[in-house]
């Protein structure tokens, strides 16, 4: 039993970092169209989420946790308008690194390992409840 209850510790770290994922995905949607207000500052820059290998030393089970959530450091689109209040002197302004194609691509990714993560939480949860009844 002491396995099954590892895999489902384990399964439930990824939940946690597959959620984590999908609120960065969220928040780099949400701002995909979010301009500076002045020439002299930036569009939202898109973030990243990087994934570590962590071993808990009471269950001895290798968990996966958050890393980091950093910046992704490619280089801003330009979009020409300007009547903008952000327009450089050629009327240029720049816009987020977020490209929504990509996000949705993340978005669908961390979906389906959260799915994944969440089905071997329930089949765990059944073998437990299996052999306990088993037992009786």
């Amino acid at each position: 039993m002491d396995e099954l209850n590892k895999s489902s510790l384990i399964a439930v770290s990824g939940l946690r970092a597959q959620s984590e994922r999908l609120r960065v995905v969220s928040e780099n949607l949400a701002n995909a169209d979010s301009l500076p207000t002045a020439p002299d500052q930036q569009p939202y820059r898109r973030k990243t989420v990087t994934f570590r290998d962590v071993l808990d030393k009471q269950t001895g089970a290798d968990e996966v946790k958050v890393a980091k959530i950093d910046v992704d450091r490619s280089e801003f689109q330009k979009k020409y308008d300007p009547k903008h209040p952000a327009a450089d002197a050629d009327g240029y302004v720049l816009t987020p690194n977020v490209n929504p194609l990509i996000e949705l691509m993340d978005m669908r990714e961390a979906q389906r390992s959260y799915e994944a993560n969440l089905d071997v939480v329930n089949v765990s949860k059944s073998m437990l409840s299996e052999t306990v009844n088993m037992l009786k």
